[in-house]
């Protein structure tokens, strides 16, 4: 008997997910357990198994589509089984063991069109807060007349390219000192120019003898020659069809980055950054001393286990840097679910170590090389690389000293680690001061000011700062 292949549920709150890749093709063998297929969402990718051993016998959903979970994908089974015949365009029409949508219902709301009720994702119902977007104007391409994030995209763009009427822009609440007017003032520079060329055009033709053969004692014409099509030179310019470029298709992954970018930093938090600088020789000391012990454990020792442990000692004592501001009022976690941006080949992903505040070193190493070998390896599952209430970004693994990261939304800071550089330092105790060579590096504490003040941000930078000073 044939076996279904089923868009599982990825996380709790993951609805629905695009097939980016079939891996099999109909006809291929399979075995039970091998990646059948990779699906995308907002998050992560993920491979789906195959859930029997057999033949790939049908592919209902084509790479590109974005259906919700339950819905048959594929059917795998003994060449000649007998299997339904779906279109495409509705494969869960046909499953009868298609899971219900309650969960859907409760996380993105519902959208009355007439008759028809078309759920929402919560991705869908996020976008068409931010853009205060009426849904019953955007028509549904997805399952059923579902409303699908391509389809907001798509409605978004349509709406910037749309020029508005001169009716359209009366009624509009537009200010009149931000409305097109007319004048030679507010036209385009080469429109204007353009008719000042033709108004001078007569004077210049009379002024300008005829161009002739040219003698001995006869005059030039001064007109220059205009060429009649463009020469090689402008072909090969910024217009020229040699220099069009290339246009790389947005994966799933860069437009979720952008989109949460362009909303943390221009849409929600006002940013702000405080800059240490924290000399790493305890650290150093500490690692070269216990390398061999872990290493014994399967275990890669890195400077990022010591900033997790130092970043949680630093939210214990600044609960508010670890904190999410909601309509109700400030919500202090109680837990530290520290996120470790990982740059993968697509862009980057930032696995949550949860409940941090409960490991010590050889858990928090353990956790860093576990997340990051899995992100690398597009093998982890989408809740893990949601509910983290921190963020640390290591930006000085690729050289980069200093730089100021957007904050990863609903968090309330991000902090960025540059790269450890020996540096000449001036160290003052009791007997004077003395100069030494140290290694250095600057951290940066990214926050947003409607909830942490900068006493809050450096006074957990200085805890940050004292606790790998003082490693021992």
């Amino acid at each position: 008997m044939p076996t279904k292949v089923i868009m599982p549920q990825l996380g709790e709150s993951v609805v629905e997910g695009k097939v980016s890749r079939w891996l099999k093709q109909v006809g291929d063998s399979v075995a039970e357990y091998e990646p059948l297929l990779e699906v995308s969402t907002d998050k992560v990718d993920t491979e789906v198994p195959s859930p029997a051993d057999g033949t790939l016998l049908q592919i209902y959903v084509p790479e590109g589509d974005t259906v919700a979970r339950g819905v048959l994908l594929a059917m795998i089974g003994k060449p000649g089984d007998a299997i339904p015949e779906l279109q495409n365009a509705q494969p869960a029409l046909a499953v009868s063991d298609s899971p219900s949508l309650p969960a859907e219902r409760r996380a993105g709301g519902e959208v009355n069109k007439g008759n028809e009720v078309n759920r929402i994702s919560p991705v869908v119902a996020r976008m068409a807060a931010e853009h205060q977007l009426d849904l019953s104007q955007i028509s549904g391409t997805g399952l059923g007349g579902r409303i699908t994030k391509k389809d907001v995209e798509n409605y978004l763009e349509q709406r910037k390219t749309a020029v508005p009427t001169e009716a359209a822009l009366e009624e509009s609440e537009v200010p009149p000192w931000e409305q097109p007017v007319s004048g030679d003032l507010f036209k385009p520079t080469e429109e204007v120019f353009a008719k000042a060329q033709q108004a001078l055009a007569p004077n210049i033709s009379a002024l300008t003898p005829n161009p002739s053969p040219v003698g001995r004692g006869e005059s030039r014409s001064i007109t220059p020659p205009v060429p009649s099509s463009p020469s090689p030179q402008a072909e090969r310019g910024l217009g020229g069809e040699a220099n069009k470029g290339e246009v790389v298709p947005l994966s799933t992954m860069r437009r979720a980055i952008a989109d949460h970018m362009v909303r943390s930093k221009l849409q929600t938090s006002p940013h702000v950054t405080t800059v240490f600088e924290v000399d790493l020789s305890a650290v150093i000391a500490h690692q070269n001393a216990n390398m061999a012990a872990f290493s014994s454990q399967g275990l890669r020792l890195t400077f990022t286990a010591y900033f997790v442990l130092a970043a949680v000692k630093g939210l214990q004592a600044q609960p508010w840097v670890n904190s999410q501001w909601t309509d109700k009022g400030v919500l202090l976690h109680k837990v530290a679910h520290i996120g470790i941006a990982v740059a993968i080949p697509d862009g980057l992903i930032v696995p949550v170590i949860w409940n941090a505040q409960d490991l010590n070193l050889m858990g928090a190493a353990r956790q860093v090389n576990d997340l990051a070998d899995r992100a690398r390896a597009k093998t982890l599952r989408p809740d893990e690389v949601s509910g983290g209430t921190f963020t640390i970004t290591n930006h000085g693994v690729s050289g980069s000293l200093l730089a100021t990261p957007i904050i990863n939304q609903p968090q309330a800071a991000i902090l960025g680690i540059g790269a450890m550089q020996k540096r000449v330092v001036v160290l003052s105790d009791e007997r004077g001061d003395t100069i030494a060579i140290r290694p250095m590096l600057y951290a940066t504490l990214t926050f947003d000011h409607r909830l942490i003040d900068g006493a809050i941000g450096d006074g957990f930078m200085s805890i940050f700062k004292r606790v790998l000073e003082s490693w021992s």
